[in-house]
């Protein structure tokens, strides 16, 4: 039986051709690869959470105000991903089933524009509140960054409900440490030019409006830009 064989030091192997090929197109391939800059990474995620507000009711969905500010961050050169998390009719309890699900992928930043419905339909205060509450709560622990916008409701639900439904966001506003919009419909609501015929809902001028109110609260969230 023949053992081993050995190929002495001085002997050199001839390398065969298709081999000597692939090494050369490996090589070729990583110094492709160690040239080529690395993507920039995204700033991160902006979600918009609330209810037919933000999802843009009645008008085309580019003319809704998280589309509205995915354009505005794209001129300025900031690569965010905007999500319109609006679901027309959500109330705040609507909004806390559902934010678990938002955080599987944590935004960056929050705006969280909820209550109106509640309001509208005469519900618990206090309820609103600790929904609310617990939302930001939420929100707050997996490190997103949350503005809370305002909301204010009709005269015709009596005074004393109206004034509290409003005092509940400054309350808030200041109880969790977060950023605020007092009023998300300010210079909209009221204004028949800026709503739609239902006079609840803004139009398309009407969301370039409530971009406005966005804007100067969230721009100082955001990372510089050199441009």
């Amino acid at each position: 039986m023949r053992g081993p064989t050995s190929v002495p030091g001085n002997v050199r192997v001839a390398m065969p051709a298709a081999v000597r090929r692939y090494c050369a197109l490996l090589g070729i391939f990583l110094l492709m690869i160690m040239a080529t800059p690395l993507p920039a990474q995204s700033p991160g995620i902006i979600l918009c959470f609330g209810d037919s507000l933000t999802a843009g009711y009645g008008v085309p969905t580019e003319a809704s105000y998280p589309s509205l500010l995915r354009n505005r961050l794209r001129e300025q050169g900031r690569d965010y991903r905007v999500i319109n998390a609006g679901i027309s009719g959500d109330t705040t309890a609507g909004g806390l089933y559902r934010v678990n699900w938002q955080l599987r992928t944590p935004p960056t930043i929050a705006i969280v524009a909820l209550g109106a419905n509640d309001g509208l339909r005469g519900l618990d205060l206090q309820e609103m509140k600790q929904n609310l509450a617990e939302i930001i709560t939420r929100l707050q622990q997996a490190g997103v960054k949350t503005i809370l916008a305002g909301m204010r409701i009709p005269p015709n639900y009596g005074r004393d409900y109206s004034e509290r439904f409003a005092a509940i966001y400054g309350e808030l506003a200041q109880e969790k440490g977060v950023p605020f919009i007092p009023f998300l419909l300010e210079q909209v609501a009221g204004y028949p030019e800026l709503n739609q015929e239902d006079g609840i809902h803004p139009n398309a001028a009407g969301y370039r409006k409530v971009l406005e109110n966005v804007w100067p609260v969230l721009r100082p969230l955001l990372p510089q830009v050199s441009r």
